[in-house]
C-alpha cells in the first residue's frame, strides 16, 4: 500500500508540475502576444492622432508592459523573514544603471514622484519619449545575473519570449509620444487591468465564408423548390456584400501589416543613417587631425634642420676664432713669461739692479737666446758691478738692433 501511495503521489506531483509549467508557458505566451497586438494598435493610432496619457491604446500598452515586468517578480525579504511586495522599478533601476546617458538618475531625483510604482511608470513614459524603451529592456535582459536575482522561474523575462519582447518594442521608436510627468496619475495604488476586447475579434476565413454561402443557398432552395430566378438573384446579391466585405477586411489587414513593417523599416533606416552620418563626421575629423599633424610635424622638422645648420655654422666660426686668438696671443704670453723670469733673477742684485732690470725688460723683445741666458748668469755671479756700457759689450749680449733708440740704453 505504501508503494502504491508513493507512486500515486509521484504521479500526482508530476502531473501537477506539468500543469504548472503549462500555466506559466500560457501566461508568458499570452502576455507577449497581447503586447505585440498592443504595439500594432499604437502604431496604427499614431498615424491619425498624437499619443498621450489619455489614449486608450497607450493605457492598455503600459498596463501590459507593467504586467510583463511584474510577472513572477520576487518579493523583498525583511529582517524578520517576511516577504514584502516589490515593484519592477527596483529591477530596472539596478539592471539599467550602466546604460549610457540613461534617465534612471533623473527619475530617482523627481520630487513629485515618490513611490516605487510611480517611478517605474514615469520611467516608461520617459523612455518612450526618448525612443529608447527597447534599448533599456535589452540592456536589462543582458544582465542575466540581476534578472535571476529579482525574478522566479517561469517569468517572462527569463523565458525564450524575452528576446521577442525587445524586438517588438523597437517599432515604438517611430512614434512621437507626449506625456505629462506631474505624478498625479502615476501614484495610483490600484493594480492595472488589461483590456483584451480590442484584440478578441474573430476573422472568418474564406473557406468558412464559402461554406456558409453554400449552406444559405441550400437552405433557400429547400425552402422554396419553385423559386423564381428573381429569388436566386436576390440570394446572390445578399451573398456578394459579405464576400466583398471579407475581402476588404483582409486587404485592410494586409495593408496595416505592410504599414507597420514600413514604419519599422523606416525607423531602422533612420537609425542607420544617423549612425552612418556620425561615423562619416568622425572619419572626416580624424582625417583632418591627421593632416594637420603631418603638416605641423613637417614644419617642425624643417625648422629643426635650419636650427641644426645654423648651430653647425656658429660652431665652425667659434672654432676658427678661438684658434686665431690663441695664435695671436702666443708671442705676448712668451714675452710676459720671459720678463717675469728676468726680474726674479735680477732682484737679488745691488741697488743698481733697477737699471739692469729695465735694461733686461727692454731686451725682452728679443728671443730667449744663449746670450740672454749668459747675461742673467753673469749678473748674479759677478763680485763688482759694471756700468751699463759694459753690459752692452759683445761678451755678454748680442748686438742690439737699430730699432732700440730708447734714451735709457745710451752709454753714460
Amino acid at each position: 500500500k505504501e508503494t502504491i501511495m508513493a507512486s500515486l503521489n509521484l504521479g500526482f506531483n508530476g502531473a501537477r508540475k506539468k500543469a504548472v509549467a503549462r500555466i506559466r508557458a500560457v501566461e508568458r505566451r499570452n502576455l507577449i502576444t497581447v503586447c505585440r497586438f498592443s504595439v500594432k494598435t499604437l502604431i496604427d493610432r499614431s498615424c491619425f492622432e498624437t499619443i498621450d496619457d489619455t489614449s486608450a491604446e497607450f493605457i492598455n500598452f503600459v498596463s501590459i508592459l507593467e504586467h510583463i515586468l511584474s510577472h513572477r517578480l520576487k518579493g523583498q525579504v525583511s529582517w524578520f523573514g517576511y516577504e514584502s511586495p516589490r515593484s519592477f522599478w527596483d529591477y530596472i533601476r539596478v539592471a539599467c544603471s550602466k546604460v549610457p546617458h540613461s534617465c534612471i538618475h533623473s527619475i530617482e531625483n523627481m520630487e513629485n514622484v515618490r513611490s516605487s510604482r510611480a517611478k517605474g511608470r514615469a520611467w516608461m513614459r520617459v523612455a518612450l519619449m526618448e525612443k529608447r524603451l527597447s534599448e533599456y529592456i535589452s540592456a536589462a535582459l543582458r544582465d542575466f545575473k540581476t534578472t535571476r536575482r529579482f525574478y522566479e522561474e517561469g517569468a517572462v523575462v527569463l523565458g525564450e519570449e524575452a528576446g521577442l519582447l525587445a524586438d517588438t518594442l523597437i517599432g515604438l521608436n517611430a512614434i512621437d509620444f507626449s506625456f505629462c510627468l506631474k505624478g498625479e496619475g502615476l501614484d495610483e495604488s490600484c493594480p492595472v487591468v488589461i483590456d483584451y476586447t480590442p484584440y478578441l475579434k474573430f476573422t472568418q476565413t474564406s473557406d468558412s465564408i464559402s461554406s456558409d454561402e453554400e449552406e444559405m443557398r441550400t437552405m433557400g432552395s429547400s425552402g422554396s423548390e419553385a423559386g423564381t430566378p428573381e429569388s436566386h438573384m436576390a440570394a446572390s446579391l445578399m451573398a456578394d456584400p459579405s464576400t466583398w466585405y471579407s475581402k476588404s477586411k483582409r486587404l485592410e489587414q494586409k495593408y496595416r501589416v505592410v504599414l507597420e513593417q514600413k514604419g519599422y523599416l523606416e525607423e531602422l533606416v533612420r537609425l542607420r543613417e544617423v549612425q552612418l552620418s556620425e561615423s562619416v563626421s568622425q572619419n572626416k575629423s580624424l582625417l583632418q587631425r591627421l593632416t594637420d599633424t603631418e603638416i605641423s610635424h613637417k614644419l617642425e622638422k624643417e625648422q629643426l634642420e635650419i636650427i641644426i645648420l645654423e648651430l653647425q655654422d656658429q660652431l665652425t666660426v667659434m672654432k676658427n676664432y678661438d684658434l686665431h686668438v690663441v695664435v695671436t696671443a702666443l708671442p705676448f704670453v712668451c714675452l710676459i713669461i720671459t720678463s717675469s723670469l728676468l726680474c726674479e733673477m735680477i732682484s737679488v742684485m745691488s741697488p743698481h739692479s733697477t737699471t739692469v732690470c729695465i735694461c733686461a725688460c727692454v731686451f725682452t723683445g728679443k728671443e730667449d737666446t744663449p746670450s740672454l741666458r749668459g747675461l742673467c748668469g753673469s749678473l748674479t755671479s759677478m763680485a763688482s758691478y759694471k756700468s751699463l756700457a759694459s753690459l752692452k759689450s759683445s761678451e755678454y749680449l748680442a748686438s742690439p738692433t737699430t730699432d732700440m733708440t730708447s734714451p735709457g740704453l745710451t752709454p753714460s
